[in-house]
């Protein structure tokens, strides 16, 4: 499968990963996260070359995670805005700095603390159900087709499910 092929995949994993897979995408979201906007400032925090920061946050903005909007008249200059798809992947990044956090931060501990301006409280991400609220793991979660299955879709049998169950 080609890097390009994965838009056309009926999975979403596949289908996110071909907006936001890439290295560099990935920290311009997190710096994102942290309140940067202007291009001369990613350029600065990540050192990527202009043309490679160019290029990921066009593709960001037109996948529309990302606005661009007007901050100075003359000369014309843009910052770059999370839209409610950008700000949907919050969960996404917290994650990926959990495991961060959790398997190779070393000795020293974190390197960033995140704090719940509701409760009061440094937080740690947690992946909880929609309907019950309850804490979800790995080892509880089986998939099944949903709706947007297509029928050449390929479905690896999934344990405790028979076939006909699973080919549905």
């Amino acid at each position: 499968m080609q890097w390009g092929d994965l838009a056309d995949q009926p999975c979403s994993f596949s289908r996110t990963m071909s907006v936001i897979g890439d290295r560099w995408t990935l920290m311009i979201l997190r710096d994102c996260f942290m309140k940067v906007r202007r291009f001369e400032e990613f350029h600065e925090r990540l050192g990527i070359g202009r043309s490679i920061l160019t290029d990921r946050l066009n593709k960001l903005v037109d996948n529309e995670v990302l606005a661009r909007v007007p901050y100075q008249q003359s000369p014309l200059r843009y910052e770059y805005r999370l839209t409610q798809k950008g700000i949907d992947l919050h969960p996404i990044i917290m994650g990926i700095v959990h495991w961060g956090d959790r398997h190779i931060a070393g000795s020293e501990g974190r390197p960033l603390l995140h704090h719940h301006t509701t409760c009061g409280h440094d937080f740690d991400p947690l992946l909880t159900c929609s309907h019950c609220g309850g804490q979800v793991d790995a080892r509880e979660v089986t998939i099944s087709p949903g709706p947007g299955a297509r029928g050449d879709a390929h479905m690896p049998p999934v344990a405790g499910r028979s076939p006909a169950r699973s080919a549905r």
